[in-house]
């Protein structure tokens, strides 16, 4: 069953992500085409993290409740049509909205793609599956910049925005066609409305901790990579470019072998080394002085994100069984969302207060911290139930 419908639920996944990734180049030209002030266009590109932060945990909780289908292709239809509204904009106040209510329909299509991958995954290949919808996921998010930019220098930017929103009709069109609903598996009603008991759960905290740490620290990269290189190591636009290509393609190739390790190994002692590789290659960063030194630390932080993030997917899977599987990836995804608002605003003021050596600093700090609270949360002796 799941090898049939597993390409729906990628497609799903790959095309609001390439969405996603479309705008990032797009969107500060476009902001400013318009007028928009520096604070402008951080609450611009704040909005979609925003309400999907707000609107997952609600979303995630009703999927539990009324399938998965119906918010999947909802989430794919209104991202279609926001895509579309990106071309009529006409002030930053109506593109401020438009991300607003891009943000509502993310909440839709990816924890809720992702809970219904948890629905049907085989018992003990949790981590293989999961592999494969982080896979998707970093494949749209690291192909759709390219896509934009190269669209966009081609045939203009409205033809951009218009490509994101025939692709996600396409994917729309799929889901309604040939998505069946899924039927819960493990869950059972009692489960599935236990939501305060599921934020009692140690390691749903524990998940969500290292989750939201993980991301902190990546935000940080992110957002100060690019300015690093270019003014410490002199490297040109289009090697920074690459650069980050390697890294997000290698999260996502490497994230399908890493989850079939954690179907075999501890998955616990898995998030713990992917974190511990992570914290390494943010932390040296700031020690390098040429190309090929950075090359290998964003191969280093591509390997921990392959080895941590499909380990703590499937952990996830399995708190899900017991508490509802769209509530608990909902959270799972909203750490990941609080990660992306906050991290780049964090990790700014302390570039401003210091300098930007110490925006990699606080994201090998924050990991490390998330490490600690995995670590103590998910002891054995603190659950009744021991993670694989």
């Amino acid at each position: 069953m799941i090898r049939r419908i597993f390409p729906i639920l990628a497609l799903s996944i790959f095309s609001s992500m390439l969405g996603s990734g479309i705008v990032v180049p797009l969107l500060p030209l476009f902001a400013e085409s318009l007028g928009a002030s520096g604070l402008w266009l951080g609450m611009i590109f704040a909005g979609f993290p925003v309400t999907r932060t707000l609107f997952t945990p609600l979303f995630g909780r009703l999927s539990d409740r009324r399938g998965r289908k119906p918010f999947i292709c909802i989430g794919l239809f209104a991202y279609a049509i926001i895509s579309f509204a990106f071309v009529w904009a006409a002030d930053v106040y109506q593109l401020f909205l438009i991300r607003l209510v891009h943000g509502v329909s993310g909440a839709m299509i990816l924890p809720i793609a992702q809970a219904y991958v948890g629905d049907i995954s085989p018992l003990r290949e949790e981590g293989k599956w999961m592999g494969y919808a982080n896979a998707a996921f970093f494949s749209g998010f690291g192909f759709g910049p390219l896509m934009g930019g190269l669209v966009t220098e081609q045939l203009g930017m409205n033809v951009a925005f218009i490509a994101m929103g025939v692709l996600n009709m396409i994917a729309f069109f799929i889901a309604v066609i040939f998505l069946p609903e899924v039927v819960h598996k493990g869950t059972t009603e009692t489960a599935i409305l236990s939501f305060g008991e599921m934020r009692r759960s140690r390691t749903v905290t524990g998940l969500f901790g290292f989750r939201l740490a993980l991301t902190l620290g990546r935000s940080s990269f992110f957002a100060f990579l690019p300015v690093f290189a270019a003014l410490t190591l002199g490297l040109k636009t289009n090697i920074i470019g690459i650069i980050m290509a390697i890294h997000i393609l290698l999260m996502a190739l490497l994230g399908i072998p890493g989850g079939r390790i954690a179907d075999v190994f501890s998955r616990r002692a898995l998030v713990l080394l992917g974190g511990a590789a992570s914290l390494v290659y943010l932390a040296l960063i700031p020690q390098i002085a040429t190309f090929w030194p950075l090359l290998g630390l964003i191969i280093l932080g591509a390997v921990g994100n392959a080895l941590a993030v499909p380990a703590a997917s499937a952990i996830a899977v399995e708190e899900g069984r017991k508490y509802g599987m769209g509530s608990t990836l909902a959270a799972f995804n909203v750490a990941m969302s609080i990660g992306m608002a906050v991290g780049p605003i964090l990790s700014g003021a302390i570039v401003d207060f210091i300098n930007i050596d110490a925006a990699f600093y606080f994201g090998a700090a924050s990991i490390l911290a998330g490490m600690a609270v995995f670590t103590w949360l998910t002891r054995p002796k603190a659950n009744q139930t021991v993670t694989r």
